[in-house]
């Protein structure tokens, strides 16, 4: 059976530097793509968590800005504690179930959730040499 089709962003960053945090997902899920829903971020989630979104939010702002974008092989238990808020669906009808359903930033909301990483001296330690496709063929 061949799994479903999947774009992967070359060059944005598999985790959070120095965690097991991850942004990506190596292939596509045979069954399908995992659904994006809303998670509810309450305000007890611990300082990692934070860090992780966070983080996760600065990559892709700093890999996509503010055009529309293919959900591909972006996490999706990662992208669901942003979805509906920071990252909206940029299409009608949105399938939350499709690898290549249309996402985009909410730039406002993004910049008032995670203000640090609109400043001018942000820094998150993602570096352009360190994401290397090796490991990534296209299965």
């Amino acid at each position: 059976m061949a799994l479903p089709y999947m774009t992967k962003h070359r060059g944005f960053p598999g985790r959070l530097p120095g965690t097991d945090f991850q942004f990506t997902v190596r292939r596509a899920n045979k069954k399908g793509a995992t659904p994006l829903i809303k998670r509810e971020r309450f305000a007890d989630r611990k300082h990692a968590d934070k860090r992780a979104d966070m983080g996760f939010m600065a990559a892709l702002w700093d890999y996509f800005g503010e055009e529309p974008f293919e959900r591909g092989n972006l996490d999706a238990g990662r992208l669901s504690w942003l979805f509906g808020r920071e990252v909206v669906a940029a299409e009608d009808p949105f399938d939350p179930k499709s690898y290549e359903a249309m996402l985009r930033i909410d730039r406002r909301v993004a910049e008032a959730s995670f203000p640090e990483i609109f400043s001018d001296d942000a820094d998150f330690g993602f570096e352009d040499d360190a994401f290397d496709d090796e490991g990534w063929d296209d299965e």
